[in-house]
């Protein structure tokens, strides 16, 4: 419980330490009166800017982070399609080596999960391989005389999971309009200068204001960093897309795998 609290106030912390170090920045530069800028009509404008683009760029970002949440049952749902066709068939040819086709998915599921925690968690290539391989259980059920309707289906799975495995590494990889980002990390560090260097009386209310917006710019730099890898199994994150499904689909292969061995 106290691992799952400290994963999803992970980012808060982190921020909170940044706008605190700028909060302290800000009273050492208020108590040496450093502070040349005076508040005007052109400084509000520029923080409603910021956040607009701010808000253009969460939109692009949240929208593939959206789509990504969805691969993990969309591709069980594939994979767990191949294997319940291939089943029944095994059910009606009992020469069919269905346990090769478990290994087969139980390896995928695997790799596809330990390449997500690697250094570089776009490179699928080798979840693609375990992809290809499916096509020699196909070939296979051709040769035990399958329907060619259902060889059809079957490969239509696997072009379904293929796709999903290239949409999850070229997310992982692409970054949303980078030039987007270079434009709004230039407006908070801009935003952030202006408010440490804005004459203040040096109030509590004046404190306030300034870490409220501070943490509101510093946040979103961190929250767009967050969307962007929607897959971050090496940080140990609450915020990253979540693959219990697949985790269950292999625990449900392996009780079949036992089961089938106990018999």
């Amino acid at each position: 419980m106290a691992t799952a609290v400290g994963k999803r106030f992970r980012t808060f912390a982190e921020v909170t330490v940044v706008v605190f170090v700028l909060s302290a920045t800000k009273v050492l530069i208020h108590w040496f009166q450093l502070e040349f800028l005076t508040l005007n009509a052109l400084f509000t404008s520029a923080i409603g800017a910021a956040v607009f683009i701010i808000g253009f760029l969460l939109s692009g970002v949240l929208s593939d982070y959206k789509e990504a949440d969805r691969i993990p049952g969309e591709m069980r749902s594939a994979l767990e399609a191949i294997y319940e066709d291939c089943r029944m068939f095994a059910a009606r040819n009992t020469t069919f080596r269905l346990d090769l086709l478990r290994k087969n998915i139980l390896e995928l599921i695997q790799c596809f999960q330990e390449t997500l925690k690697g250094e570089d968690n776009s490179d699928h290539r080798h979840v693609l391989g375990h992809i290809d391989q499916l096509s020699h259980r196909f070939a296979e059920m051709e040769e035990l005389s399958a329907p060619p309707n259902y060889i059809v289906r079957l490969r239509g799975e696997q072009a379904a999971v293929r796709r999903l495995v290239f949409r999850v590494s070229h997310i992982q990889r692409i970054q949303f309009v980078p030039s987007v980002h270079v434009l709004v990390q230039s407006l908070v560090f801009a935003i952030v200068f202006l408010l440490l260097f804005l004459k203040t009386e040096g109030s509590p209310e004046s404190a306030l204001i300034f870490g409220a917006i501070s943490y509101m710019f510093v946040y979103s730099l961190y929250l767009i960093n967050t969307l962007e890898q929607p897959f971050r199994k090496r940080r140990q994150s609450l915020d990253d897309v979540s693959l219990f499904l697949l985790r269950e689909f292999e625990d449900k292969l392996r009780v079949a795998g036992n089961q089938r061995g106990s018999d």
